[in-house]
């Protein structure tokens, strides 16, 4: 394969990684939502429309049936202060250029829609940014 149609085809997730990528970016949204240790509707729903306008959804994979799982996730590594370790994981989980130059993006969507972002999500998105703008 030449190097120039290697690089395309790197940047680009195949169905076999989707999902654990689409997993790793809902994950990511939930955690820029609970940094603040707020729950609001209106960013559940923005994380929502989020996955669904950059077709998460399939055949193999639902935000709603995800939702529980990634959630506890997400929780989990608040409460025990071990974000940095979900952040590398998510991180390492997607490697699509694609998906990874929309995250920050979307981040910054989650964090906004309530036109408060407190400065535990400003950090978070200034992490966010470094690893994915």
């Amino acid at each position: 394969m030449s190097k120039q149609l290697k690089d395309l085809y790197d940047g680009i997730s195949v169905h076999a990684t989707a999902d654990r990528e689409h997993e790793a970016a809902v994950e990511l949204l939930l955690l820029v939502m609970v940094a603040d240790r707020h729950i609001d509707s209106d960013e559940l729903d923005e994380i929502r429309t989020i996955s669904e306008d950059q077709g998460f959804e399939t055949d193999t994979f639902s935000f709603d049936q995800y939702l529980g799982q990634a959630m506890a996730k997400v929780r989990a590594a608040v409460a025990e202060h071990t974000t940095e370790a979900l952040l590398d994981d998510i991180d390492y989980r997607i490697t699509s250029s694609v998906l990874r130059h929309s995250l920050f993006s979307a981040a910054r969507d989650v964090a906004g829609v309530d036109d408060d972002i407190a400065p535990v999500e400003e950090s978070l998105l200034a992490q966010v940014a470094a690893r994915f703008a």
